[in-house]
C-alpha cells in the first residue's frame, strides 16, 4: 500500500531534574552540597532511509516520545543524556508544522533533521553554594522537551514522470520498460498511488521513472485526487506525456494532450515548464507504415515544433520503447538539465 501523507506528534525528552544532595564521608560531618546536573532529554530526529517508500509506517500510530534525560546523581555526577529517537522516513518527505502550516524540512537522500529539540538538564544544588549560601537545597528541574504536531507529505523522487489521461497506457509502460508491477486494467478512472520502476539501460545508466496517477479535467482545482497526485511530478526532471492514439471517447490525442496540459499549468507554471517528451501510444493497432502518418497529424493538430519529437510507441509490445528512453536519457544529462531539487 501507498501511503503519502501521515499526521503524527512528537515529543521531545525531557531533561533530567538536578540533584540536591551533600557529601557524607567520616571527617566530614558538615559536607558541602555535591548535587549533580540532570542529563539531557532525547530529540527527536527524522532521518531519511531509502529502503522506504511510503509513509505506512505511521498509520495507527500517532504519539512518538523521546526518553527523559537522567535525573543528577549525587557527588557532583551529572545524570546521563537520553538517547536520541530516530524516526526513519522515505526520501522526499517534507514536513509542516501542523498548526501554523510552516514548512519544517524537506528531507532529501542522505539527510535528516532535528525536528523537536530535548531539554536541557536542570541544575544540582552544587551550582548554589556561594560564600553566604554554603548549605544550598536548591536545584532546578530539568527543561520540558518540545512539543509538536506534524503533517508528513511524501513527494515522490523521480527523474522521470509519466503523465496522461487514464487508460493512456502508462503503467503498461512502465511495467514493459522496468520490473514494476503495477495493476493494469482498462479502468475508466485513474491509477490511486504513483508507480516506482527502474529501467536499466546498460551496466551504468538507468532511469528513475513515475507512473503518476492519471489526471482528470479539474483535477488542479482539487477534483479527483487533484494536488494529491499532481504534488507528484513536481520533482521529476523530465515529463512523459503519453497520448493514447485511438482514444475511447470521440476525442483525438491532441484534445487530451491540451487537456492534460491545462491541468499542468493551472496547478504550477514551473511544473509546466519542465522538459517534456511526447509519446503517442498503442500503435501496435495498425500497420508500422501507417505511423507516420498518425504522428504527422498529431504534429499538425498541436502545431509542434520542429525540434520537438513525437515518438510513435507500443507499450504493450516494447515497440519504440528503447528509442524513448534514450531520449529522456539525453533530456536529463543536457548542460541546461535543471536539478528537480
Amino acid at each position: 500500500m501507498f501511503v503519502d501523507r501521515a499526521r503524527i506528534q512528537v515529543f521531545a525528552g525531557k531533561g533530567g531534574d538536578g540533584k540536591v544532595s551533600f557529601r557524607r564521608a567520616k571527617g566530614l560531618p558538615k559536607g558541602g552540597p555535591d548535587g549533580g546536573d540532570g542529563g539531557r532529554g532525547g530529540d527527536v530526529i527524522l532521518k531519511v532511509d531509502e529502503g522506504l517508500n511510503t509513509l505506512i509506517d505511521f498509520r495507527g500510530i500517532y504519539d512518538w516520545k523521546a526518553q527523559p534525560g537522567e535525573m543528577g546523581g549525587k557527588k557532583q555526577c551529572t545524570g546521563a543524556d537520553a538517547d536520541d529517537l530516530v524516526i526513519r522516513v522515505p526520501a522526499g518527505t517534507v514536513v509542516y508544522d501542523e498548526q501554523s502550516g510552516e514548512e519544517l524540512a524537506d528531507l532529501g537522500p542522505g539527510e535528516s533533521v532535528i525536528i523537536a529539540h530535548g531539554g536541557r538538564g536542570g541544575f544540582g544544588n552544587e551550582h548554589f553554594k556561594n560564600s553566604v549560601n554554603q548549605a544550598p537545597r536548591t536545584a532546578t528541574p530539568g527543561a520540558e522537551g518540545e512539543t509538536k504536531q506534524l503533517v508528513l507529505e511524501l513527494k515522490v523522487i523521480a527523474e522521470v514522470g509519466l503523465v496522461g489521461l487514464p487508460n493512456a497506457g502508462k503503467s503498461t509502460l512502465l511495467k514493459s520498460v522496468t520490473r514494476a508491477d503495477p495493476k493494469i486494467a482498462n479502468y475508466p478512472f485513474t491509477t490511486l498511488s504513483p508507480q516506482l520502476g527502474i529501467a536499466m539501460m546498460g551496466s551504468d545508466r538507468r532511469l528513475v521513472i513515475a507512473d503518476i496517477p492519471g489526471l482528470i479535467e479539474g483535477a488542479a482545482e482539487g477534483a479527483g485526487l487533484g494536488h494529491d497526485f499532481l504534488r507528484h511530478i513536481e520533482r521529476t526532471t523530465v515529463i512523459i506525456h503519453v497520448l493514447d492514439a485511438f482514444p475511447d471517447d470521440d476525442a483525438s490525442p491532441a484534445d487530451h494532450y491540451r487537456a492534460i496540459r491545462k491541468e499542468l499549468h493551472d496547478y504550477s507554471s514551473e511544473l509546466a515548464e519542465k522538459p517534456e517528451i511526447i509519446a503517442l501510444n498503442k500503435l501496435d493497432l495498425i500497420a508500422e507504415d501507417e505511423h507516420e502518418e498518425h504522428i504527422a497529424q498529431l504534429r499538425i493538430d498541436l502545431q509542434l515544433d520542429a525540434d520537438q519529437e513525437v515518438f510513435p510507441i507500443s507499450a504493450a509490445t516494447g515497440f519504440g520503447t528503447s528509442d524513448l528512453l534514450q531520449a529522456a536519457w539525453r533530456q536529463l544529462h543536457t548542460d541546461d538539465a535543471e536539478d528537480s531539487w
